[in-house]
């Protein structure tokens, strides 16, 4: 059962959670080991918390998936992993995840706990509404900038990055919407009522206005945030932003991806070059400038 417990909890999906130490490098503390040993243990702790939730997902929406082309083939509509045990491990993984975010950060443990609380109710009830399904998404990696804000005892992380994350999360959340409206065609409402709510053309315009947000809430970040240097050279990023919106979108419509946006930003070469030259380009700026 391990095996089949580990895919369920889909490890590939723990990278969201880098967005936790979004605080730790951009209020210049990446180099603290103490901040940084902090930083670490809170992002091992949000992976249990968003396994858990994977699961409780999941256990929710068995039925349905057993409709969907591809997560049919997941551990537990297939069969391969019993609920009971799905049950036992989310419980596991909630109990132990707040005992010790309790121990490391009281104030830490509320942001995971309303994280936590956030989720399990978007999973029975929040995902059927229309635009509050990708709204709570989005606000789910907010709450994981926060909790790194908490744990690093950020003073000077910028309000613009704030917004930069939630524009992104919602980029992506748009685009998942519409790559499972294109795959499930006429069978979408089958697998989820909320897809009745949606069309090809309104996800089209949300994209596009959460896009032009993005792009501009950055460039607005790179010149104006207090903490960064006065040469403004952190406007140098940008184009790493712009082609990285913009390849997302080529992979979307274009090659028709982003169900998966983990494996899409893992696995296509020239997305994760993007993301690792703005993250190096940001450090140097940030560090040595």
């Amino acid at each position: 059962m391990l095996v089949p417990l580990l895919k369920t909890m889909r490890p590939k999906q723990w990278t969201k959670n880098v967005f936790v130490l979004a605080a730790l490098v951009f209020d210049h503390k990446l180099f603290v080991p103490h901040f940084l040993l902090r930083a670490t243990l809170a992002f091992g702790l949000f992976c249990a918390i968003s396994s858990a939730v994977y699961l409780v997902n999941d256990l929710v929406d068995i039925e349905k998936d057993r409709q969907h082309p591809s997560k049919r083939n997941r551990p537990l509509p297939s069969g391969e992993l019993a609920p009971r045990v799905a049950v036992v491990a989310a419980i596991a993984l909630v109990v132990l995840s707040l005992l010790l975010s309790y121990w490391l950060d009281t104030s830490f443990c509320a942001i995971a706990a309303a994280y936590l609380v956030m989720m399990v109710i978007y999973s029975f009830w929040l995902k059927n509404i229309v635009i509050v399904d990708v709204l709570t998404v989005a606000a789910g990696f907010v709450l994981r900038v926060a909790a790194g804000v908490i744990i690093v005892k950020a003073a000077r992380f910028s309000p613009w990055l704030y917004l930069c994350v939630i524009l992104g999360a919602l980029f992506i959340a748009i685009s998942k919407r519409r790559h499972e409206l294109v795959l499930l065609q006429d069978n979408a409402n089958a697998h989820r009522s909320i897809f009745d709510e949606y069309s090809l053309p309104l996800l089209d315009e949300m994209t596009r206005l959460v896009t032009a947000c993005t792009a501009m809430a950055y460039s607005l970040y790179t010149f104006s945030a207090p903490n960064l240097p006065q040469n403004h050279a952190m406007m140098l990023t940008i184009p790493f932003v712009l082609y990285g919106l913009f390849r997302y979108m080529y992979l979307v419509h274009i090659r028709g991806e982003g169900g998966a946006p983990e494996d899409l930003i893992l696995m296509d070469r020239p997305f994760l070059l993007t993301v690792v030259l703005w993250g190096l380009a940001a450090i140097v700026i940030l560090y040595f400038f």
